[in-house]
């Protein structure tokens, strides 16, 4: 038995897409709403909520191997389950900006999950994605409404990743051997900076998107608003103000492991046009 956590989210519905077309299973999914929740046909699906670490005990019986996306409650808890219930294998979403940023507050939460991972007795593989393409999702009210898009650092590229390319990573380190005790970093093929971004996007959609530059104390002020300003600094310190090599460096991880290239971010925009409409 497997089960996805985050089912409903970018990489986890991919990635039980993928599960199920290579014929891995039993498949489980944990969600919130089950009722709300679309899952492919013959996709177990059980409520849990990651606030509340008792009621992911069902989900986990039975379960062999375990795709989960750190911080989304209390690691500690989370993984201390998964290794009362007899999960074998974890595959951990974790961050590129473990090994790039350690002073940031989300880096150093990251490294502590894989710490606990890592001691926890369980078998485990770690991914550390790059930004995911699906972040330009941010733009789409403003993209639906013909309003301009409004970013810092518009030319300052980063290896974006497709969420589809980091479920077809998860879904060979849950099925295949020689994944485990891996940490992959995953990026994209190349570069994009926000610009490139919208344009791409623009192509999608064929029509102009409006774009503009804006200063990082105004993004700052429109970040603190949702995440607080710890946090906004934190992303925008990865996204522009503070990025080094690592962050910009294109690695070949993801056509190595899959076989084949990496998906662009121009891919993302085409396939995603409709949210954007």
């Amino acid at each position: 038995m497997i089960l996805v956590t985050g089912a409903t989210g970018n990489v986890g519905s991919a990635l039980l897409k993928e599960l199920q077309l290579f014929g891995a299973g039993p498949l489980r999914a944990l969600t919130r709403d089950t009722a709300r929740a679309a899952l492919p046909v013959g996709v177990e699906a059980v409520e849990g909520d990651f606030s509340r670490t008792a009621s992911l005990e069902p989900a986990l019986q039975g379960v062999r191997s375990l795709f989960l996306l750190s911080r989304m409650g209390s690691d500690t808890e989370i993984l201390e389950a998964a290794r009362r219930a007899g999960v074998e294998h974890v595959v951990l979403v974790s961050s590129i900006t473990v090994q790039t940023h350690p002073h940031l507050g989300p880096a150093e939460e990251n490294l502590t999950v894989e710490d606990l991972l890592k001691a926890s007795g369980m078998a485990w593989t770690i991914l550390r994605p790059t930004q995911f393409a699906s972040n330009a999702l941010w733009w789409a009210d403003a993209i639906r409404a013909h309003e301009t898009v409004r970013v810092p650092y518009a030319d300052v590229g980063l290896p974006t990743i497709h969420p589809a390319d980091i479920a077809s990573v998860s879904r060979l380190a849950l099925t295949e051997s020689g994944h485990r005790e891996r940490t992959y970093v995953l990026t994209g093929p190349e570069r994009i900076t926000p610009r490139q971004q919208a344009g791409a996007i623009a192509a999608a959609l064929g029509r102009e998107v409006p774009f503009t530059e804006i200063s990082r104390e105004a993004a700052r002020r429109r970040m603190a608003a949702f995440l607080g300003y710890e946090a906004a600094d934190a992303v925008l310190d990865v996204t522009g103000g503070d990025v080094n090599d690592e962050l910009l460096t294109v690695h070949d991880t993801v056509s190595q492991i899959i076989g084949a290239p990496a998906r662009t971010f121009r891919q993302w925009a085409a396939e995603n046009a409709a949210a954007f409409r």
